[in-house]
């Protein structure tokens, strides 16, 4: 059975790879390295970490790592 790091590695490459087909901009960066699991324990933190994902879009141009 697959580890969830090989799972992601490989869903980041397959996407990766087809947006730079659509987009025709071959070894155009897609997904930013890494990337962050944690385990939601409690009502308020799902509500917390929902809330973020609804934001995160907007924040892109400000985020460091985006450049």
């Amino acid at each position: 059975m697959p580890r969830l790091g090989q799972v992601m590695r490989a869903f980041k490459s397959i996407s990766a790879i087809e947006v730079n087909r659509l987009l025709e901009k071959p070894l155009q960066r897609v997904w930013q390295r890494n990337y962050y699991e944690h385990i939601i324990r409690s009502a308020r933190e799902f509500g917390e970490t929902q809330e973020y994902i609804q934001r995160n879009p907007s924040r892109w141009e400000q985020d460091p790592e985006n450049v």
